[in-house]
């Protein structure tokens, strides 16, 4: 969404819109939690290749206990007291059906708190909203209203916060009666606003520009787009008929338009970038399906002009050059999905054919165009658009997802090395196999994450991990040899996902708190009032338990300030009685509870993708080890807000875990050898790079993009310039003209006479033969040989590709379309 703000959202109405997530999930700022009984009311509102059977060691465990630790939950007696004098309620006396919560600004305890009711009638919406504003973390709320005018804002707008602490927020209102919208503007952290009235009508959230928060984008609903470099004060219309926007950087705005005037025929778009908000618009190009970006990588899903193929372009120069992912073509059922990138690669999904529900992901290398094979059958529906897919964001190069096995069971795996293998996540040792287990020796812990959700097993959150809170991941899971529809209960890893314990029974609500010392979870019973906390001090292992309040309330939320780092955490929900019904919120400041700051005693060192400290060859990930000081189980006190993370990086030796297999290469299961693909023994494998025809010689191995390992083994691997020129006209041939021209003058010149004459008669073969990706098999690439014969594709097709964190991809009705979101 492009927001450094932090909202969280509250959504209750059955008809309301559901919310599209793209890549890392959890770093955006919105949840959703449903009010069930207003659904019934209707009118209210390893490490490689460790086998998953394997018990883990407790290493890790002790290493971080102090000898004399004794009984640790000990420490955790006495805190009723402390807790009921810092937990502070509010009343919110409106019978609203929806609230939007939103951070403002970086520990600076302003939230914004919009309370919205809203009815449709007759494809028209009615409503009222409330603004209260507290500037405490939630522990009072003034009502200030007034400062919107009691202009209604929809729920579908919301509260869109600045970049960075920019302090700036927008609300976009519905002015009734005038047909008209008007947005409220702060530059002061919600202290006050400046209404300013729209010369159109916004049908999207307007965006701030990340690295100026004064300049505004939005479309309307004549599909116009609309720029302001004042802060909402003055509008200009920059383009007609724009399809999709997106930011670029260095204040680059990318967007699709139509030269006919209709944003329903995809395949035909044109790709147009503008660098100076407008004055100048530069086509990059054209036939475009559509587009992505993700770390330093433009994508562009292009029409190949043979039925509905498309193909996969990507471009590090924001659309200058274009080069052709070498990836499986997909056809009209089958799409693309970027799972996550950065500037070193890109994890991408690549839809089977026909309504499988899975596909393969792809990695690609440093460049984004050559990918190799990473996990087949990967989880990805066509219906709803659900993907498991989780960056661990506490440990680097760690992922987690689901597979679908062949007899349609889900089953989670883990890669620790950025997708280089993936393996079942290790049993937990005080759990036990389910009753649908198979095998009861050799089961394993599977995570439930966004497909479950969608499924309504009774999920209530996704995995979390904060990057401040090392090695730590809280999810919901059940133990067998696929995931359960049985009730799912709490498991933690401390060590980035290699052992796990479970920590509470049932599905709970969590929040990490003070960089990883505390843990909160509220039970979650959709149908019971709740009135108590559970928090943990030493990651999970022991925990308390605080009645909050008296008189249960119909929980429906966990807030706390996102980053991971602050000690308030606040409970939402709402009283329904025969008598009355209004929202209240109970804010829980812990900071009491832990009485001291921590000292350098509480912390001690800890060895990243390892077991044992001591081992002086264990450790080493994506060539190089990382050593960090985390705070003892047993240490009672404050990280605290400026609390930082700082690894002690040591390199390694190269050695073939480092290296992916290469493009036509596989890795069988539990190995570490590359091996050539069978159907592509004694063949060229041959791409297209620059506009030139390159020849790949390899021994099987390309390094992991962001690898940095030292010495030791280097497996040969280089790409001959055939001296041959291949253009794709996927993108236009008048936006090649550049790509030409690189090629030498003087040559030309010498030779053209030749040429014009040659070109007649073997101007058809060499237009086969040499445009990029012509001699290029699609199955020489992919393992998945199925997807060409699959959509009637003979050797000399070209290849194709396709955004996202974790978590949930952008969702599109129709599944013709690519997630490049």
């Amino acid at each position: 969404m492009g927001l450094s703000g932090y909202c969280v959202l509250f959504l209750f109405f059955t008809f309301a819109v559901a919310l599209d997530v793209h890549l890392e999930r959890r770093n955006l700022r919105h949840h959703v939690f449903v009010r069930n009984s207003d659904m019934d009311k209707g009118f209210r509102i390893s490490k490689r290749s460790l086998p998953a059977w394997l018990a883990p060691t407790n290493q890790h465990t002790i290493n971080r206990r102090s000898a004399d630790q004794g009984d640790t939950c000990e420490a955790l007696q006495g805190y009723e007291t402390k807790l009921a004098a810092n937990t502070h309620s509010h009343i919110f006396n409106d019978l609203s059906g929806s609230v939007s919560l939103a951070w403002v600004g970086d520990g600076t305890g302003v939230i914004l708190a919009l309370t919205t009711f809203q009815l449709p009638f007759l494809m028209i919406k009615f409503g009222q909203s409330k603004l209260y504003r507290s500037n405490d973390y939630g522990k009072t709320f003034l009502d200030v209203t007034e400062l919107i005018n009691n202009t209604f804002i929809r729920t579908e707008f919301g509260i869109a916060i600045g970049p960075e602490n920019s302090g700036k927020v927008i609300m976009t209102g519905d002015v009734s009666g005038e047909q008209g919208y008007r947005i409220f503007a702060s530059d002061d952290f919600g202290n006050s606003f400046t209404q300013h009235d729209l010369p159109f009508i916004p049908v999207m959230q307007i965006t701030y520009n990340p690295r100026d928060a004064n300049v505004l984008l939005v479309t309307s609903n004549h599909n116009q787009l609309w720029l302001s470099k004042d802060f909402g004060v003055n509008w200009v219309k920059i383009h007609d008929m724009v399809c999709m926007v997106k930011w670029g950087p260095e204040n680059t705005i990318f967007f699709t338009s139509h030269p006919n005037g209709s944003c329903k025929d995809r395949g035909m778009l044109d790709l147009k970038r503008t660098t100076d908000y407008g004055k100048t618009i530069k086509t990059v190009a054209n036939n475009i399906f559509s587009f992505g970006l993700g770390g330093r990588f433009l994508f562009a899903s292009v029409m190949t002009g043979k039925g509905t193929l498309r193909m996969i372009h990507v471009s590090v120069d924001q659309g200058e050059l274009w080069n052709m992912a070498q990836l499986p073509p997909v056809g009209h059922e089958e799409f693309y999905s970027i799972l996550a990138a950065n500037d070193d690669m890109v994890f991408m999904h690549v839809d089977e054919p026909g309504d499988s529900g899975c596909g393969t992901i792809y990695v690609s290398d440093d460049r984004g165009i050559v990918y190799s094979k990473s996990l087949e059958r990967h989880l990805y529906t066509t219906i709803g658009g659900d993907t498991d897919f989780t960056n661990v964001t506490s440990l680097r190069g760690v992922f987690i997802t689901s597979t679908l096995a062949e007899d349609s069971s889900v089953q989670s795996v883990v890669s620790f090395d950025r997708g280089g293998e993936w393996v079942p996540l290790m049993k937990p040792t005080n759990s036990r196999c389910d009753a649908t287990a198979k095998d009861p020796e050799k089961c394993s812990l599977h995570i439930h994450a966004a497909y479950s959700t969608s499924k309504q097993l009774g999920v209530p959150m996704l995995p979390l991990s904060e990057p401040n809170a090392v090695g730590l991941i809280i999810a919901h899971g059940s133990v067998g040899d696929s995931i359960s529809v049985m009730n799912p209960d709490v498991y933690v890893s401390d060590d980035g996902g290699y052992s796990w314990f479970k920590a509470l029974n049932g599905p709970h609500h969590y929040s990490i708190l003070d960089s990883g010392g505390l843990i909160v979870a509220v039970e979650h019973n959709p149908t019971k009032p709740v009135n108590q906390i559970k928090f943990s001090t030493d990651e999970g292992q022991c925990w308390g338990v605080y009645n909050f309040t008296n008189e249960p309330i119909m929980f429906t939320g966990l807030a706390s300030e996102p980053g991971a780092r602050s000690m308030n955490v606040s409970l939402w929900g709402y009283s329904d009685s025969v008598f009355s019904q209004y929202w209240v919120s109970f804010t829980i400041d812990f900071r009491e509870l832990l009485t001291r700051d921590c000292g350098d005693n509480d912390y001690v060192p800890w060895l990243a993708h390892s077991d044992d400290i001591s081992d002086r060859n264990d450790g080493c990930m994506l060539g190089y080890k990382e050593k960090f000081l985390r705070l003892r189980k047993d240490s009672v006190c404050l990280n605290g807000r400026q609390f930082k993370v700082n690894p002690e990086p040591t390199p390694c030796l190269c050695t073939l875990d480092d290296f992916l297999c290469d493009f036509g290469y596989f890795r069988k299961e539990n190995s570490s050898e590359c091996l050539e693909q069978p159907d592509l023994k004694g063949q060229d494998l041959e791409f297209c790079l620059h506009g030139k025809e390159e020849k790949l010689m390899t021994s099987g191995y390309r390094r992991i993009p962001g690898d940095k390992c030292e010495g030791g083994e280097t497996p040969t691997r280089e790409e001959i310039d055939l001296r041959t020129r291949c253009v794709s006209d996927m993108v236009g041939p008048e936006l090649q003209s550049d790509v030409l021209k690189s090629s030498s003058s003087a040559a030309i010149i010498v030779t053209v006479t030749i040429v014009m004459l040659l070109s007649i008669a073997a101007g058809a073969l060499f237009i086969k033969k040499y445009v990029c990706g012509g001699r290029f098999l699609v199955h020489r690439y992919s393992v998945l040989q199925q997807h060409a014969e699959a959509n009637g594709l003979n050797g000399d097709e070209p290849l194709e590709t396709d955004h996202t964190p974790n978590g949930k991809i952008e969702f599109h009705n129709d599944s013709d379309e690519d997630l490049l979101e």
